[in-house]
C-alpha cells in the first residue's frame, strides 16, 4: 500500500518498529496517538484517573542538541522518542506507575504502593544448586511464555495497518524474546529508503551517557516481567562476576548457561537446556537493505566458544580484579564528546571502550565490552547479544559496578550531560524503545534507595602501593619499639617493687589494707 491518503501516510510513518501495550494498537489507538488505558478496563477512567492514580497528559520528548554523530533529521522513528508513534500517555501520581498507572513504582508494593519492598541480586556461583535450577528454569520460562502485556510492529510504516488499511500489524512475542528485540531496535541502522545504505553511525543504548542507565532499565523490565511470571516478587536476577581473570568460563556448565559441546566446539552442550534455544533478529542483512523488522521468528542456535578467538589473543581473557578498582576509582562520569572516544570516563571505562584506568585506546577493550567478545559468539554481536543468556548476569553485574560507583562518588544528576551526548543519550531523552517513556535521569540514581534492589557483591581490595608498604613498615615498627620498651619497662618496675616489698614488716602483709587513703576517711563515718 504506497499510495494512500496524508492522514494514513502520516499515521504509519509513527509506528515504525514500535513495541506498545496490547490494548493501545486498536486502529482508533494508533489514529488518536493516545495511549492511556485504564487499569481497571472501566469507560471513563483513563490512567486510574476516578482512583486519583494518575491522568492522560501530552509526552515531553527531549528537544536539546545531540552530538554530531548523527547527521539526519526526520529520518528515524527513534527521534524525540516516542512522539512519532504516540502523542500521549498516562503520567502516574505518587508511587504509582506502569502504562496504565495500574502498577506501582520499582521497589514498592501494597493497595496503595506504600509498602517498601527490594530484592538482593546475587553472585550465580555463590547460590545453592536449588537456587540456580530454579534461576535456570525460570529463564526457561521467561522464553517460551508470551508477554502478557507489549506487542511488537511487524511492518514498516508503509504496510503498518495491513493491506485493507484496517489491519495493526502487531504479533505476540514472549517475555525474554522481548528482552531481545527491545535491545536490537534500539541498536538498529536507520533506513534511509530503498537503494541506499542504512546509516550505522547510531546506537540509542551504546557508546554514550546512556549506555548504563539503558541497560539498567533494560533488566528491571525483564525483572519485573519474570517476578510477575513466576507470582515472586522476591525472584531477583543474579550476576555473573566476569571480573576473575584467566580464560575458563565459569558460569559456562550444564548445570547453568551450558558448557562447550563436545561435537562442535562454536555450540552449547545438549545437556543444557539452552541448547535448545532459537535466536531471533539474525537477519541483518534483509533489515538494513529491505528496510524489514525483526520479527518474533526464531532461527539458528546460540553459538558461543569462550576464549577461542585466535585471532584476538586479546580477548582471550576475562577482565582482572584490578580493573573493576581502577574504573570505580574514576571520578567524572562521563567527558566530551560523550561518545566511545571519551577518556578519564567512568562510563566509557566501564562500556570497555578505555583502558581500566581511563584512557581512550582505540585498540583496547575491557571490562564489560571484552567480557562479550570473549564469549565469541552471538553474545559478542551486538544486535544478536541478549539471545545468549549470560547478557542478563553479565550486565546485572556491568550495574553492579555503576551502582558502586554512584554510592562511592555520589555525583548527583547534575554530572549527566544535558546535551550535546549522542541522539538517545542526554539526560532528558526517553530511552529508546521502553514504553512508557522513562528518561536516562530517572535511571541515574543509587538502586537500593531508589529502584527496589541491592547487590551482594564482595569488592576486591585495592593492592598497596610501594610508598604505602614504606609507611605501613615504619608504623609498625616504631609501634613494635614502643610495645618492647614498654614491657622492658614495666619489667623493671616490677623487679624494683619486689625489692622494696622484701624490706617490710611480717605485720605489713596481714595491715596492708590500712593505707594512708584509709586512714583519712570521714571521722563523721561510722566504722564497724
Amino acid at each position: 500500500m504506497w499510495r494512500v491518503s496524508l492522514l494514513v501516510m502520516t499515521l504509519c510513518a509513527t509506528l515504525t518498529m514500535a513495541q506498545f501495550p496490547r490494548e493501545c494498537v486498536a486502529p482508533e489507538g494508533l489514529q488518536s496517538g493516545q495511549c492511556c488505558p485504564s487499569p481497571t478496563g472501566a469507560v471513563g477512567d483513563e490512567c486510574g484517573s476516578s482512583t486519583g492514580r494518575g491522568q492522560c497528559v501530552a509526552i515531553a520528548a527531549d528537544n536539546r542538541r545531540h552530538g554530531p554523530q548523527y547527521p539526519y533529521a526526520g529520518r528515524d522513528d527513534r527521534e524525540r522518542w516516542p512522539l512519532r508513534f504516540f502523542n500521549r500517555t498516562c503520567q502516574c501520581n505518587g508511587n504509582f506507575s506502569g502504562y496504565n498507572c495500574g502498577r506501582c513504582r520499582h521497589g514498592l508494593t501494597g493497595p496503595n504502593c506504600d509498602q517498601r519492598i527490594s530484592v538482593v541480586r546475587r553472585n550465580l556461583m555463590q547460590m545453592s544448586t536449588a537456587e540456580k535450577q530454579a534461576f535456570v528454569n525460570a529463564l526457561d520460562q521467561a522464553k517460551r511464555t508470551v508477554h502478557p502485556d507489549l506487542v511488537i510492529c511487524t511492518r514498516r510504516y508503509q504496510e503498518v495497518l495491513g493491506p485493507d488499511g484496517n489491519t495493526p500489524q502487531f504479533e505476540n512475542i514472549t517475555i525474554y524474546n522481548y528482552f531481545v528485540w527491545s535491545h536490537y531496535y534500539s541498536v538498529s541502522k536507520t533506513y534511509l529508503g530503498p537503494g541506499q545504505t542504512s546509516f550505522g553511525g547510531v546506537d540509542f543504548s551504546h557508546e554514550g551517557p546512556g549506555f548504563v542507565t539503558w541497560h539498567r532499565f533494560h533488566l528491571l523490565q525483564l525483572e519485573r516481567d519474570m517476578q510477575d511470571m513466576l507470582n515472586d516478587p522476591t525472584f531477583a536476577l543474579p550476576y555473573w562476576n566476569f571480573a576473575i581473570g584467566g580464560s575458563d568460563c565459569d558460569i559456562c556448565t550444564d548445570d547453568l548457561l551450558g558448557a562447550k559441546s563436545t561435537f562442535d566446539i562454536n555450540s552449547i552442550s545438549s545437556n543444557s537446556v539452552f541448547s535448545q534455544w532459537r535466536v531471533i533478529c539474525e537477519s541483518v542483512d534483509d533489515y538494513d537493505s529491505l528496510g524489514t523488522i525483526c520479527n518474533s521468528t526464531e532461527t539458528s542456535p546460540i553459538r558461543r566458544n569462550p576464549a577461542g578467538n585466535v585471532a584476538r589473543p586479546m580477548v582471550q581473557r576475562l577482565p582482572e580484579p584490578q580493573d573493576v578498582l581502577d574504573c570505580l576509582e574514576l571520578n567524572a562520569f562521563d567527558t566530551p564528546p560523550y561518545y566511545s572516544t571519551s577518556s578519564e570516563s567512568f562510563r566509557n571505562t566501564i562500556e570497555g571502550y578505555s583502558a581500566p584506568q581511563g584512557m581512550y585506546d582505540p585498540v583496547i577493550r575491557s571490562l564489560h565490552n571484552l567480557a562479550h567478545l570473549f564469549l565469541n559468539g552471538t553474545g559478542g554481536q551486538t544486535h544478536l547479544s541478549p539471545n545468549d543468556p549470560i547478557f542478563v548476569l553479565l550486565h546485572t553485574f556491568t550495574d553492579a559496578i555503576f551502582d558502586e560507583w554512584l554510592s562511592r562518588h555520589q555525583p548527583g544528576e547534575v554530572v549527566y550531560p544535558e546535551e550535546n551526548a549522542p541522539i538517545g543519550h542526554n539526560r532528558r531523552f526517553n530511552m529508546v524503545p521502553f514504553w512508557p517513556p522513562v528518561t536516562n535521569a530517572e535511571m541515574f540514581v543509587s538502586a537500593p534507595e531508589n529502584l527496589g534492589y541491592s547487590y551482594e557483591v564482595q569488592w576486591p581490595a585495592r593492592a598497596y602501593t610501594l610508598s604505602e608498604i614504606i609507611t605501613i613498615a615504619i608504623v609498625a615498627a616504631v609501634l613494635v619499639v614502643a610495645v618492647v620498651g614498654g614491657v622492658i619497662a614495666c619489667a623493671v618496675r616490677a623487679r624494683s617493687y619486689r625489692s622494696a616489698e622484701a624490706l617490710e614488716p611480717l605485720l605489713g602483709e596481714t595491715f596492708r589494707r590500712y593505707s594512708e587513703d584509709d586512714r583519712r576517711l570521714d571521722k563523721s563515718q561510722s566504722v564497724v
